[in-house]
């Protein structure tokens, strides 16, 4: 085993710190730090659903994702009003897909609840933290609107959280770092509820191939400590 560049175990995270309240206007807010990667996760909720929704009195919730200029190792050009970036797209439909499993949409209300995820410092894992943090705000956001008395019940069904995983090396890693995730032979993101189910599994072959004994081992591997070592750290956040 060839030792991993930050001196970590196989199976072990990086430091998360999540740290609510960072901006005043959403309805619930954090900046999660992961490692070096650095994510603003905001909820702001707005008394209107989208055309799309057809059953009267459900909820919606949809994310938008983005790395500022400065995030990377080069500059990342602003959108500035033309098509999304395809990256930026795919990643938060997966957000959304991810944090809608967080609510029973129909306690929500004719609500939309829109979880914006700006990545200040990209260092691996963007994708899994903004889903992480991410989920962390719509929790808060929704204990808002229960505080103010305009939400009778609870929507809240439970913490969404994910984590990275790949092969680098030929070796089985969690969490990879950004020099880890560029050199990986498979790539992969996990997706999970705190009932231990799960909503989201993407696997990659970079170089290669491979089978599905590998992934299904490692994917038990990150099912785990996501269940044991970043939920806590939601709930935590949360107030809970």
């Amino acid at each position: 085993m060839t030792p991993r560049i930050d001196g970590r175990q196989p199976e072990e995270l990086r430091e998360i710190v999540i740290e609510p309240g960072w901006q005043p206007s959403p309805e619930g807010s954090v900046l999660i730090a992961w490692g070096e990667t650095r994510v603003l996760c905001s909820a702001s909720i707005e008394n209107r659903v989208p055309p799309f929704i057809q059953v009267r009195g459900s909820g919606w919730v949809t994310a938008e994702y983005d790395m500022v200029p400065g995030s990377g190792n080069r500059r990342i050009r602003r959108d500035r009003g033309g098509p999304v970036k395809g990256r930026s797209q795919e990643i938060q439909r997966l957000i959304g897909r991810s944090l809608r499993q967080c609510l029973v949409l129909e306690k929500l209300g004719e609500r939309t609840v829109t979880v914006d995820c700006d990545v200040l410092v990209a260092d691996g894992g963007t994708r899994v933290a903004a889903i992480t943090g991410g989920a962390v705000a719509l929790r808060l956001a929704v204990k808002r609107l229960l505080d103010r008395g305009d939400l009778d019940q609870d929507p809240w069904r439970g913490y969404v959280a994910a984590v990275s995983m790949g092969m680098v090396a030929g070796s089985s890693l969690i969490d990879l770092c950004y020099e880890e995730d560029s050199r990986a032979e498979v790539d992969m993101n996990l997706v999970c509820t705190e009932a231990g189910k799960l909503v989201e599994l993407q696997a990659t072959a970079e170089q290669g191939s491979f089978d599905l004994e590998s992934v299904t081992a490692l994917s038990r591997k990150g099912l785990a400590i996501v269940l044991r070592d970043v939920i806590p750290i939601q709930r935590l956040a949360a107030g809970e």
